[in-house]
This record gives structure tokens, sequence and C-alpha cells, in this order.
């Protein structure tokens, strides 16, 4: 037990649980303790301030930039009392992940000391160097100002010792350089739309709401295993290894009990996230071995996916106070279910009133099926390129495989609402709208009370799927900002209600009445959208052939996929909502070929070191001591008898040839092919010869590294194997 891997196998299944120690309070009581909410806005600003600040947040209204510094004034005296040094704008540039520079409270005070300062102007605005994060071109080396501008309607919050200002973050010509302004804008889109469509039903609602909730996927691994495997630590994901004899197959681990290390962790990562005003409800084991997930209570969308972007980051610091290391890629480990980020969307009012969900009245219900089948249209219209939203380099090894959704866009409604749907389209213009409420089924078991059934089931299979009151977006993956999916399902959804008031109002105009316009409308799109909606199986071979039939997007090359933000219907929708320009669309798109290239690159680049430095030399050692033993054989026992007793090991020492060999070609084939796909100008074309030429030579490498691994003796194996990675405790 010398090797490393020996070493460090034994030395996670030593560790125990850290202990966590919990607040005396209650966690309602150190909820948003490090946030500066309206209750801190509250004591901390003059009446005039809050009171501008509170109408700016909830009613949109300008934000004059006179109240800034008794905004920052308030801010930095409760920063300091919370004992905050510095500060920071912190935002979510083109990389999945989020950006900050810290800068101290300090000034000098002209008489040869320091003072604490922090003005309205360093509040609202700094500037960064905009040419050094992913822009796509719209800014040069020679180029670099950049703007990041404060969002009030997302609260400022403290982690460690620094105040975190949440910021869009825009070039110095204004295009958006990051995912919050360009979901702002979506956010604004929908909700406006969305308004003036509820005025069909009720003139008293003021404001309609944007809600997400996402449900986080992970992986834990000790940290001695995640150092020991060079693939883990540089991509992400085990670019080799055979799978477990035992994984998820016997579906002992989903909702199994927490084991007692990962509980403390997470006992630990909830009590953090509240104290940061993130609403942590729900944790349990996921399908796969070493899988977990956690969920909030859901939120206004801009504020739900920030809270998103502040917990992955607080997840890899405290795993690694309880000896973990978090996977937050998609497919971390072959064989076995990859992680996604479910993202829950709904509409809702201020009257209380959730416009996706079934009403009691029958003017409440056509209400409901008109936001219901709006947004099945702007699926439909725009199936490819919500695929885009969500496609990336790490999310194509997910989709389609286990429990993931397939690469194609479809929507699940269950039978009730189908039912309720081809009834509308065949029924008269002047139909009246009735649904079920839930159904109460009663269990032949005297101790079990009624239970009420939702009014559709779930199909896993489905990337798209109503569950009663929102859809889920279940194609979104685990490492993804939740804004790339939700600035294209916000601005699709709003560019389709803007068209269908525009159909109402012509037909009322025309002497129609209200509700019977609003129906004709419904049944064009309902009978116009069908194509999208699919309750089957979508891992089925059939489903395939049929979407491809129903005229869907089927395309499974990510670089290609992404042409769908780029295509004409694409950036008139998006500019007709005032989200992004063509120019913005383009540098996207440059940003995601680039990031594509380069994570298949960096897994190449990982694959030939490993292969030629980790795994020949090992298995050609044990090729060496096998060819000793039978040499030795031969020398000690009769010709016939030492043929028959060497006989196995001599099959073993040819098939780790025929591998070694391979691995040898294939690695100077692959690394030829980056080579030449290098040489390629344009982004687009070396993304796509990355993935038609590179990325297909990873999974042929890695059978045969997963072969020598079945073959090789155990001690010398150089990587922690999978039946160590997901089964430590």
């Amino acid at each position: 037990m010398s090797s490393l891997r020996f070493r460090v196998v034994e030395e996670a299944f030593k560790k125990k649980a850290v202990p966590v120690e919990r607040p005396e309070e209650r966690p309602s009581e150190y909820f948003a303790k490090y946030v500066f909410n309206r209750e801190k806005m509250f004591r901390y600003l003059p009446r005039k301030t809050y009171d501008a600040l509170v109408d700016a947040i909830d009613n949109g209204k300008p934000l004059n930039r006179e109240i800034a510094d008794p905004v920052a004034a308030g801010m930095k005296k409760w920063a300091i009392e919370m004992g905050v040094t510095h500060y920071t704008h912190w935002f979510h540039p083109l990389t999945d992940g989020t950006a900050e520079k810290h800068d101290a409270f300090v000034e000098h005070d002209g008489k040869g000391g320091m003072v604490e300062e922090f003005s309205g102007k360093l509040l609202i605005q700094q500037e960064g160097d905009a040419s050094s994060f992913p822009n796509g071109g719209i800014r040069n080396t020679f180029e670099a100002r950049g703007y990041s501008a404060w969002d009030p309607s997302s609260p400022a919050f403290i982690v460690g010792d620094t105040l975190c200002i949440p910021t869009i973050f825009i070039s110095y010509t204004g295009e958006s350089l990051d995912y919050k302004a360009p979901l702002l804008k979506s956010i604004d889109a929908v909700t406006s739309a969305a308004l003036e469509v509820c005025h069909y039903f009720d003139s008293r609602v003021k404001k309609v709401y944007s809600y997400l909730g996402w449900e986080q996927e992970y992986f834990l691994v000790d940290e001695g295993l995640y150092a020991a495997r060079p693939d883990l630590l540089l991509t992400g994901r085990t670019l080799m290894g055979h799978e477990s004899s035992k994984n998820q197959q016997l579906e002992d681990h989903y909702f199994g009990a927490i084991p007692t290390r990962v509980s403390a962790f997470m006992q630990e990562l909830e009590i953090e996230s509240l104290k940061l005003g993130i609403p942590v409800k729900t944790r349990h084991n996921e399908v796969a071995p070493n899988q977990f997930e956690l969920a909030p209570i859901y939120e206004e969308c801009n504020l739900a996916n920030d809270h998103n972007q502040v917990i992955m980051e607080l997840m890899r610091r405290v795993a690694r106070r309880h000896g973990f290391r978090v996977l937050l890629h998609e497919k971390p480990f072959k064989g076995v279910n990859g992680s996604g980020k479910h993202n829950n969307w709904s509409l809702g009012t201020d009257t209380g009133i959730p416009l996706l969900a079934p009403a009691k009245t029958p003017e409440g219900n056509l209400q409901f099926v008109t936001f219901l089948v709006n947004v099945i249209m702007a699926v439909y219209k725009h199936n490819a390129l919500l695929k885009a939203s969500i496609s990336s380099a790490t999310n194509a090894h997910r989709l389609g495989a286990n429990e993931a959704p397939p690469a194609i866009i479809s929507i699940f409604l269950g039978s009730q609402m189908s039912d309720v749907l081809d009834a509308l389209e065949n029924s008269s213009d002047d139909a009246v709208i009735e649904l079920c409420d839930k159904t109460g089924v009663k269990l032949n078991i005297s101790q079990i009370p009624e239970l009420l059934m939702d009014n559709t089931d779930r199909n896993r299979t489905s990337p798209f799927a109503f569950t009663g009151n929102r859809f889920e977006f279940r194609a979104v993956g685990s490492s993804a900002n939740c804004a790339a999916a939700m600035i294209v399902l916000n601005s699709a959804v709003a560019h389709q209600l803007r068209l269908f008031k525009e159909e109402v109002d012509k037909k009322i105009q025309a002497g129609e009445s209200k509700e019977k316009a609003i129906i004709r409308v419904l049944k064009k799109y309902i009978k116009e959208s069908k194509p999208i909606r699919f309750d089957g199986n979508g891992y089925s071979d059939e489903w395939k052939a049929e979407a491809a039939a129903r005229g869907l997007d089927c395309e499974t090359s990510t670089p290609v996929i992404f042409d769908a933000y780029i295509k004409p219907a694409s950036v008139e929708m998006f500019s007709a909502v005032g989200v992004m320009n063509a120019v913005e669309l383009a540098a996207r798109n440059e940003v995601k070929w680039e990031m594509y290239t380069k994570k298949i690159q960096i897994e190449a680049r990982v694959m030939g070191d490993l292969a030629l430095n980790h795994i020949l030399p090992v298995a050609t050692r044990y090729q060496a001591l096998l060819l000793d033993t039978v040499c030795k054989i031969k020398e000690v026992f009769p010709p016939e008898e030492a043929a028959a007793m060497s006989s196995k090991d001599m099959e073993i020492i040819r098939k780790i040839a025929r591998h070694t060999l391979s691995i040898q070609e294939m690695v100077a084939t692959m690394v030829n092919a980056r080579k030449l796909a290098n040489k390629i100008e344009g982004e687009r074309a070396k993304a796509i010869a990355y993935h038609d030429t590179v990325a297909p030579m990873l999974d042929e490498i890695r059978y045969h590294i997963d072969k020598l691994e079945l073959m090789v003796d155990n001690q010398m194996w150089p990587l922690p194997k999978y039946r160590e990675m997901l089964f430590v405790r």
C-alpha cells in the first residue's frame, strides 16, 4: 500500500465528518445576516433615500444619481460594522463564473493619514479591462475600457471581509459583456408584455414577475482522490476509468440516507447560504453514487440567478473544509447519471395570481390557457435557440444519457392538459374552459389519508415539461449560468406575447368580442404548435425520426447548434424585444465557439499526457513482468507443460500489446488533428473541426485505456478507480 493511489484511498476512508457549529438562533433569525436587504436599508438610509431606492426596485422608476452618495454612506456604515474592509463590483462575465476586483475602503485624508471612504460614484460604476474577459471581438487589447454598473434590484452582500455589489458589465461602446445585462432586459421584456395581456382579464394588475427555481445537482469527491486524478483537476471530468461493478443499477442511492460526512457539508452549506439570504430548502441524494442535489424556494428571476452563482462558489469553499471537492461538470463519470440544473420558470402577478396555474373560474382558466399556449408557441418557434442556450462542450456529454433529456427540445404537457388543448382547438369560438382540480385518490390502507394527485404526471425524458403551475427546463447543465437559458426563454415568450396581443387587438378592432378574439387566436396557435408537444419516451430512436419529420431541430453538433443565435429569426426576435442586437449576438457566438474549442483542446492535451506518461509506462511494466514470468516458466518446466501454464499470460501480453499500440497511434492521430484544427482561422470552423476530428478521439483512446485497467495489476494502476471515488464515505 505504498503507491500514491493507495495512500490517498486509505486517507479518504479514514476521514470523519467535520463537526458543524450551528448558530444558537433559529434560521429565520440569521437569514440574510450578510445581505443589505430592505430591513438594513431602512435602518441605514435616510427615509427619502430609502423610498426612492425601493420605488426604483419595485416600480422601475429611474434612479437619481443624487441618492447614490447617501446609499453608499449607509452601505459602508453597515459593512464596516460587520467587519468589512473591502468592496467589489461583482458581475457575471461570459465564462459561466463570476468576477470581482477588491478595493479597500481607504483614501488619503490630506493630513498624512487614511480615512475609510466609499462614495456614490464608486457605488454606481467602475472601470474594468473589457479586453481581458471573453468578448467575441467587441474589445481589442488596445480598446480595453469596460464598465461595471450597479444593479440595485439585487442586494449587496458580504463574503468574508468584502462587500459584494451586484453589477452589469458593458463595453465602452455600450454592448453587454455579461449575462446580467441581457437577463435584466429579458425580464423587463417578458413582464411588460405579460402585463399587457393580463389586462385583457384583470385591469388591477400593475406588475408581472418572472420567477425561477433552480435545482442544483453536483458530485462530491474526496479531495485526496481528486488531487490524484489530473483529468478531474484540469477538466472537471474523468477522461478515463472503467465503470465500477456496482454503480447506480440497484437504484439504492436516490433519496437514500445521506452519508455522515456529506450531511455535515450540507449543514454548513445551508447555514452559510441562509446567512447570505439564499432560501435553500431541499437536500437529498441523487441517482448516481456520490451525487446530490440542493434547491431553494422560488425567487424573482434575477435574484435567483445571482443566488445560484453565489452558491456554486460557496459550495466549493465549504466542500474543502470538509475534505471534499465539488464537481459541477455535467458528466464527470461515464456510465452513471450526469448533473443538470433544472430551471423551474413561471410568471405571476402583483395580485398573487400565478399565470401558469389552472384557476377556479372560466375567465381565470382562459387567462391560464392564454399564457400556456403562448409559451408553447414561443418554444415551438425557437426550439433550436433554446437548445443552443443550454448547449456546451460539457453538457453535450450529458444530454440523452441516462436520466438527462435528449438534444431535441419538446414540451411535455400530460394527458389532461393535452386533452384540454385538443378540445379547445376543435371547439366553437365561444367555448368555456373548465379544468379539473386535483383528483383525490383513496388508498385501501386505513392509516393513509386521501392523496391529491396533480393534473399532470412527470416525464423524466422531456427537456421542457409542464408540471402543474410552471415549466421545468430540464436540459440546463449543472455548471451553466441559469441566465443563458432564461434570457432566451424570457425573450421568446415576450416576443410571442406581443404578437398575440397584436393579433387579438386587430380582431377586437374589427368588431369581435374580446373572449372570441382570444379563443380564435389560441386555436390557431394550438394547431400550429402541435409538433413541439410530445408526451412519450424522448430516448427512443422512433422519437428522433418523428422529431425530424415534425420539423424540430435535431442537430447534435454543439458548434453547429450555436448557429441558432445568429439566424435571422433569432436576431429579429432579440432586437424586437430590446434584449440584444446583432453585434452582441455575433460576439457571444464567437465566445461560445472559442470556449468550445479550448475545452476540447485542454481535454485532448490532458488525455495525451495521461495516456503517454501515466498509462502506457504502467501497462508496459506489467507486460514486462508477465514476459519475465513466461520466460522463467519455460526455463523450469518442460515445453508442453510450460506452454499450457503460460498460455493465459501470453494472451494478456498480446492484448496489452494491441491496446498500447492502439493508444500510441491514436494519440498521435489526435495530436495531428489538433494541430490541423489550430491552423483554421475562423472560430466557428475551428470549433467544428475540434468537434469532428479531435473530440471523437477522446472516446476511442479511452476505450483502450479502460480495457487496460481491467488487465493491469490493481496495485500498479496509477489513478484512483471509479469504485474508489464513487463510494468513499
